[in-house]
């Protein structure tokens, strides 16, 4: 009886050792819910990131088209794992991550966000110093539509957009009209066409974008930034500050997530990596095929992404 136990015992122990040698598949811990917000930069990372999730973890990802404000809401009412992109959004954190402890940062995605007023670069060459805020009024009438009356237009994207836009023409006396575009898409177009047809343009607009590496666009120099220039968003006279971009996550899902919040932890690019991306998708590629692309010519970068 003991040489029979004896038997069996050392075949589980032959049997747990041989287990031990295998590599265990990755486990696929069900969906994974990504915030996708209207702007190419945003598809980008969320695209690499999905496929990734879906490619690399087998995981399913299931991409909730929402804009920024619904985004964070989604983290709290379920529907959201993930915002990718995160463009500051003071506001949101106070509410969802001090107060109702909903959401955490999952750390930055290595993006440096730049926000501000853009002329396209035939302008400043012909005005030289119409990159002056304080020359504006001078060329408010170059900048009339339509839509903006007797004022010069300054045309933003999406009003749910991070924007200090109509504060700013307020507190600086400036003769200009904020007039909504409604998207990226419709302020790139507007670009494209100001550039090629030398119309005027003075636009809101942000890096990293990839549109810049197709025309030339020049910055306004708004009064600089500094500090607590902003905490009033009622008296805000100031440029925007820069954004070390940053991913944002339900508390759930930093708690559950397992291997793919580990992914997500993890991940972080440049600018120039996410324009690569975004620089495909409006080439003709769809999110996902831009996305295969650059992962196929960069895992020496993406590994360092994943679990252990």
């Amino acid at each position: 009886m003991r040489r029979q136990l004896a038997g069996v015992v050392t075949a589980l122990l032959l049997l747990t050792a041989c287990g031990g040698e295998r590599e265990a598949p990755p486990p696929t811990g069900g969906t994974v819910k990504i915030a996708i917000n209207g702007w190419a930069g945003y598809e980008a990372s969320a695209a690499v990131l999905g496929r990734l999730l879906e490619q690399e973890l087998g995981y399913e990802v299931r991409r909730v088209e929402l804009n920024e404000a619904e985004s964070w809401e989604g983290l709290e009412k379920g529907t959201v794992d993930v915002i990718v992109e995160n463009w500051g959004r003071e506001a949101e954190k106070k509410t969802y991550i001090e107060e109702k402890k909903v959401a955490v940062s999952a750390g930055r995605n290595g993006n440096k966000g730049v926000i501000g007023w853009y002329v396209p670069q035939w302008m400043a060459d012909r005005y030289p110093d119409i990159t002056d805020w304080r020359k504006l009024n001078k060329y408010a009438h170059l900048f009339k539509t339509d839509k903006s009356g007797n004022f010069g237009q300054l045309l933003d994207g999406d009003a749910s957009y991070v924007t200090n836009d109509e504060a700013l023409v307020r507190n600086l006396g400036l003769d200009y009209k904020v007039v909504y575009a409604g998207s990226e898409k419709a302020l790139i177009k507007a670009a494209k066409l100001a550039t090629r047809n030398r119309t005027p343009l003075l636009m809101y607009f942000y890096e990293p974008q990839w549109l810049f590496t197709q025309i030339k666009l020049a910055k306004i120099n708004l009064p600089p930034y500094a500090i607590g220039c902003d905490a009033d968003a009622a008296k805000v006279a100031c440029d925007y500050p820069p954004y070390l971009l940053d991913k944002i996550v339900s508390r759930r899902f930093a708690d559950t997530g397992g291997r793919a919040y580990e992914l997500v932890r993890n991940f972080t690019w440049t600018n120039d990596q996410q324009n690569a991306v975004a620089d495909d998708m409006t080439g003709g590629l769809s999110a996902d095929q831009a996305a295969r692309k650059w992962i196929e010519a960069n895992k020496i970068v993406w590994k360092d992404w994943m679990p252990a």
